[in-house]
């Protein structure tokens, strides 16, 4: 008597590997924003890519959008904000969303709160799993535990650092044969 074929698995549906992302946020990242000793919403790691509404709102901005865009076109505008593509780019001043006494955001659960915010440091793209280990509350062997769990036992998980930046480690999953 022959045994049923096995289904193929090629890869975990993607859905899986966000779960496992945000998981890992909810439960690791966002607990130990509170007791960060470099918070990346000081903006020193992190950019932020913002639509107006974004900006206007967060940055609390009472200028008309064309306004602004004269004042940032002639240095006259806040230096910590760039514009291009249509978006507005935020690096190196803290966002001021964040509360720094309160290691809170006040936009946190909120439409306007950026995705580099959510993303920030583990985020799925596309079949593979990116880690900043600029953040501190990212342990690498934990969260690759936590990936290889998720996808069960047909994949290996392996971790690769950047050539350029060692800090930015990419998971990809490789089927093991057989599986």
């Amino acid at each position: 008597m022959s045994r049923p074929p096995r289904p193929a698995v090629r890869r975990p549906p993607s859905n899986v590997l966000r779960e496992v992302v945000d998981r890992y946020q909810a439960d690791v990242v966002i607990p130990h924003c509170a007791v960060c000793s470099h918070p990346c919403c000081w903006l020193d790691p992190l950019v932020l890519e913002l639509n107006w509404k974004q900006l206007k709102t967060i940055w609390l901005i009472d200028e008309s959008r064309e306004a602004f865009d004269r004042r940032l076109a002639s240095a006259k505008g806040p230096a910590d904000i760039r514009a291009g593509n249509g978006l507005y780019y935020a690096h190196g001043k803290a966002c001021p969303a964040y509360d720094g006494e309160g290691h809170a955001c006040r936009v946190y659960g909120q439409a306007v709160k950026p995705a580099g915010c959510s993303d920030f440091p583990v985020y799925e793209d596309g079949d593979v799993i990116v880690a900043d280990l600029r953040c501190e509350a990212v342990a690498l062997d934990d969260f690759v535990a936590r990936v290889a769990q998720a996808v069960g036992p047909a994949f290996r998980v392996v971790p690769s650092a950047d050539r350029d930046f060692p800090f930015m480690v990419t998971l990809t999953l490789r089927r093991i044969a057989g599986k």
